[in-house]
C-alpha cells in the first residue's frame, strides 16, 4: 500500500494562521497547537518498537472496536491499507482509508485535535468490486489536479483503478468510479508524479501485483494534459537490451530502461494487456507492489521513482527462480526530458540472504521521505518466517537498513484469544501497511499514520462492515496507529 497526504490552498492558509514556528528538523512543517496526539481507540497499539527507536511515541487512532460519537453504527473495516488525508477549512480533517478485504473505502472525520468523530463508507464492495490495496490522495498543490483518491483493484488482471472524489456524497458508495484510461491490472497502486517532475504532463506509475505466467509489470500512463486520466498513453517498462528476467539484475548496477507503448490499451482486456509482455519484451517481476517518488523541493527528486517487489515462491510459474522470492526494492531514475526513458537499479535484494536485506520477508508497501524509505512487510507464508512483519527504515543516503517496529499479535497477553482466533497465529500472519507521512497536514513534525492488518482478529460483529453485497462474510478487524518522532 502506498499513501499520500494532501493540502488545498485554503488549507495551507489555515495552517500558516495556526503557525507557532517552523521546526528545525522539518523547516517546511508548521506547528499546529490544536493537535493533541494520544490514544483515541479502545484497542491497544498492535505494534512494538525495535532497538534504537525506543523514543518513538505510538498512539492507537482507531480500530474496529471503536464507536464514534457522530456515527455510532459505523464499524471500521478490516485490513486497513492505503490512506490519504485532507485538512478542511474549518480545521477538521478528512481521512480516506482502504479496507482491503472488505473491498471498500472508509471516510473518517477527525476533529481539530485529531480525534476520530465520524466514519462512513464512501465506496462499498458493490462500487469497488475488487480488493483495494494502496492508494494515493492526488491534490492540485502536489500533482496539479484533484483532489482525487486513486485506489487500485487487485483481484486479478481484469481489475481497474478507481478515481474517488473524497468529498462525494456517500449515497454514491455503491457506484463504481473506475478509470478506463489506466488500463486493467491486478494493481497495488497508481501514483501520479509531482507536477514539478514533468511540467504540463500527468505521469502515473502503476505497480502490477501479478505472479502468473507473465509476472508483474511496472506500467506508466502519460498524458500531455494535466489531470487527464482518459486520453493518455499506457506503457510497460522494459530493459533496452530486452532481458526480461528480474533475477538477472544485481545490486550495484544501473540498467537502461524504457517504457514500451501498449497500443489501443482502452480496448484491451487485462488478459490481453498481460499477453503483450513478451511482445514488448517487458520485465517480469515477482509481484510489483507499491510505488512512491522522492520528496523535497528539487524537481529531480520527483523523477526518482521507488517500488517494491514483494516476491513469490520459487515454485509453479517461478520454478526457474527468475523472479524474486523474498522481495526487492528498486529505484527508477527517469530522464528529465522524457518520462519513458531512464535507468533502473536494485537498491535492496532480499534474496541475498547474507546481504543488507537478508531479513526481508516480502516487502509490500513503501513510503518515501526526503532522506528515508519506510518499507512495510507482508510475509507470503512460505513457512520459513523468522519474525513477524517489520516496518523498516532505509537511509537513502547511507544505505543503512533498520527495523523500526514489529507488528504485535498479542500472543502472550490475557486477550490473546481475541486477536488469535482459531489458535495462536503463525509468524508473519499479520502485515503492516498503508503508511503515510502526515507531518505537514496536521502540523506535527515527524509524524506518520500506518495500518495494522491483524488477519486473525475476526468476529461476527465485524461482518459486512461496509454494507455492500460482494463481501457479506468478511469479518476481519484492523487498526490505524500514529507514529510520532520518526525522522523524515
Amino acid at each position: 500500500m502506498r499513501v499520500s497526504i494532501a493540502l488545498s490552498s485554503t488549507v495551507l492558509l489555515s495552517l500558516f494562521a495556526l503557525a507557532a514556528c517552523n521546526t528545525t528538523d522539518n523547516p517546511g512543517t508548521v506547528v499546529n497547537s490544536d493537535i493533541a496526539l494520544k490514544n483515541q481507540s479502545v484497542t491497544p497499539v498492535l505494534a512494538k518498537k525495535m532497538a534504537g527507536f525506543e523514543n518513538l511515541e505510538l498512539f492507537s487512532l482507531i480500530s474496529s472496536d471503536d464507536q464514534l460519537t457522530q456515527s455510532p453504527s459505523y464499524v471500521f473495516g478490516g485490513s486497513a491499507d492505503g490512506e490519504g488525508i485532507l485538512k478542511n477549512t474549518d480545521g477538521t480533517y478528512t481521512m480516506l482509508v482502504n479496507n482491503e478485504d472488505n473491498f471498500a473505502v472508509s471516510r473518517l472525520t477527525l476533529d481539530k485535535t485529531f480525534k476520530p468523530v465520524k466514519g462512513e463508507y464512501i465506496l462499498n464492495s458493490d462500487g469497488a468490486q475488487w480488493r483495494l490495496c494502496s492508494a494515493t490522495m492526488v491534490t492540485p498543490e502536489e500533482h496539479g489536479f484533484g483532489p482525487t483518491f486513486l485506489t487500485c483493484g487487485e483481484s486479478g488482471q481484469e481489475s481497474r483503478t478507481h478515481a474517488v472524489n473524497p468529498r462525494a456524497d456517500v449515497g454514491s458508495a455503491s457506484m463504481s468510479k473506475e478509470v478506463a484510461g489506466l488500463g486493467r491490472w491486478s494493481a497495488e497502486n497508481a501514483v501520479p508524479l509531482p507536477k514539478t517532475a514533468f511540467s504540463g504532463k500527468t505521469v502515473i506509475v502503476i505497480g502490477d501485483d501479478d505472479s502468473d505466467t507473465y509476472g508483474g509489470q511496472v506500467a506508466m500512463y502519460v498524458s500531455n494534459t494535466v489531470g487527464d486520466l482518459d486520453n493518455g498513453t499506457l506503457y510497460m517498462m522494459k530493459r533496452t537490451d530486452g532481458n526480461q528476467k528480474e533475477m538477472d539484475m544485481k545490486v550495484g548496477t544501473k540498467y537502461p530502461v524504457e517504457f514500451a507503448k501498449i497500443d489501443n490499451h482502452k480496448t484491451l482486456t487485462g488478459a490481453q494487456i498481460n499477453a503483450k509482455v513478451n511482445d514488448l519484451k517487458a520485465l517480469k517481476f515477482g509481484r510489483v507492489e507499491d510505488v512512491d517518488y522522492g520528496k523535497g523541493s528539487d524537481a529531480t527528486n520527483g523523477r526518482n521513482v521507488y517500488f517494491t517487489v514483494t516476491g513469490q515462491n520459487n515454485t509453479g510459474t517461478n520454478a526457474d527462480y527468475s523472479r524474486s522470492k523474498y522481495g526487492r526494492i528498486y529505484k527508477v531514475t527517469l530522464d528529465a526530458n522524457d518520462p519513458t526513458k531512464g535507468s533502473l537499479e536494485v537498491l535492496l535484494d532480499g534474496d541475498d540472504r547474507t546481504g543488507v536485506a537478508k531479513t526481508f520477508q516480502d516487502p509490500d508497501n513503501i513510503t518515501i521521505t526526503e532522506n528515508y524509505a519506510y518499507i512495510q512487510e507482508d510475509p507470503n507464508g512460505y513457512g520459513d518466517e523468522t519474525h513477524d512483519a517489520y516496518l523498516y527504515q532505509y537511509n537513502l543516503k547511507t544505505g543503512d537498513l533498520k527495523p523500526v517496529l514489529v507488528i504485535d499479535h498479542r500472543r502472550t497477553e490475557t486477550d490473546a484469544a481475541k486477536y488469535n482466533v482459531g489458535g495462536t497465529s503463525k509468524l508473519g500472519a499479520w502485515e503492516i501497511s498503508g503508511m503515510v507521512d502526515i507531518s505537514d497536514a496536521i502540523g506535527v513534525p515527524n509524524t506518520f499514520s500506518v495500518g495494522m492488518q491483524s488477519h486473525t482478529w475476526t468476529a461476527d460483529k465485524y461482518k459486512n462492515a461496509d454494507g455492500g453485497s460482494k463481501r457479506p462474510n468478511e469479518s476481519q478487524a484492523s487498526q490505524i496507529v500514529i507514529i510520532k518522532g520518526l525522522p523524515r
